[in-house]
């Protein structure tokens, strides 16, 4: 048997979960990782864990988080003649206030599905009388990949592509959900963003808050064993932070990656879907990379914008209510046809809970 089968192990899981069963007190943890929110769902974990131990999912997936002025700005752009815009397929149905990525290609615009930053570059070389725009998804996972290509097209003079960049920070996010809900005990922080960022960072959220977390990885084995720490702490009035995920994340993170980061962006605030702005939340590029930035190149200014009438996907993100409370979950927004961007995404908390739930 492979060592990592381990961490799929029914018997072993069963054994952590008859631990978990023997603390009494009520407990609610956090995942902010669309990834554990598929895993905790799928596997079913969720509907084993006993009721004085409630689980809520936070804004872990990216595209949900999006803002609709920041999906009104990519449709905006899609717009300028001669643009073509470069996407992950996820981004293609997100909602605008009026629009999306999904219509504004079957209305001619040009908008071609990447997989990744340096495909866009490639297809600016490709095409060097089309100006090329990356829209720049995501946390500190994929921020380094989206640095690396800015850093190469600079070094190369490639001057037909440029990033919007959406990109999001973890760690201030959590201190405003904890500012908005209290009642969150714990959490489990996400495995592929602490391989990047380590550790460190958590630490300013125990300071403040004095409420700790979990480094876990995605297996079932891995999430029942966070959550099992996370109990321990609050049995112990010890909060800490913990890398359970060690297989995978050094507590100092990846120091190029995190270099890639410091060197060509500027932490700025940003706008999260629902949850309005957040300080010091987002990602930018820095004065001596404008030339690759999409808003400076193309005059392009983020907008405020609401979410549609009875969607409720700011309250999923925060916690503060089940995909299930949402009016229109199931009925008006499906998968097929989503009207907010937790149903969009694969890893959205609405669709994971379309799919896996038991509602």
């Amino acid at each position: 048997m492979n060592w990592i089968d381990d961490f799929k192990s029914p018997e072993i899981s069963q054994k952590i979960l008859s631990q978990i069963k023997k603390f009494d007190f009520p407990y609610t943890f956090m995942e902010v990782c669309g990834t554990h929110t598929v895993s905790i769902l799928k596997s079913g974990i969720r509907s084993l864990l006993p009721k004085n131990i409630k689980h809520i999912s936070g804004p872990g997936c990216p595209v949900c988080v999006t803002s609709q002025g920041d999906c009104d700005l990519a449709v905006e752009a899609a717009s300028i003649p001669n643009v073509c815009i470069t996407t992950f397929g996820d981004m293609l149905k997100v909602p605008g206030s009026k629009s999306n990525l999904a219509q504004a290609r079957s209305e001619g615009k040009h908008v071609e599905i990447v997989y990744g930053p340096l495909d866009a570059l490639n297809y600016a070389v490709q095409n060097p009388k089309v100006q090329v725009i990356f829209l720049g998804i995501g946390f500190e996972t994929t921020a380094p990949t989206v640095a690396a290509t800015i850093k190469k097209a600079k070094e190369k003079n490639i001057n037909n592509f440029s990033v919007l960049s959406f990109h999001k920070v973890i760690p201030p996010a959590l201190d405003a959900l904890l500012s908005t809900n209290p009642k969150i005990d714990g959490f489990i922080y996400p495995g592929h963003v602490s391989t990047v960022i380590g550790i460190n960072p958590y630490k300013e959220v125990l300071k403040k808050f004095n409420k700790g977390g979990v480094i876990a990885g995605f297996e079932p084995v891995d999430i029942l064993s966070a959550v099992l720490e996370l109990l321990k702490m609050k049995q112990t009035n010890q909060p800490n932070v913990i890398n359970n995920y060690s297989r995978a994340v050094r507590d100092e993170g990846n120091i190029n990656a995190i270099r890639f980061i410091d060197e060509v962006f500027k932490v700025e605030d940003a706008e999260w879907r629902g949850m309005g702005t957040i300080p010091n939340s987002g990602l930018g590029l820095k004065d001596e990379y404008k030339d690759f930035c999409a808003k400076t190149k193309f005059g392009l200014k983020s907008k405020k914008s609401s979410d549609p009438p009875g969607c409720r996907c700011g309250e999923v993100l925060q916690g503060l209510i089940e995909p299930y409370q949402c009016p229109l979950f199931g009925k008006a927004c499906t998968p097929i046809k989503p009207v907010g961007p937790c149903m969009v995404s694969s890893e959205g908390s609405c669709a994971a809970h379309y799919k896996y739930g038991k509602v």
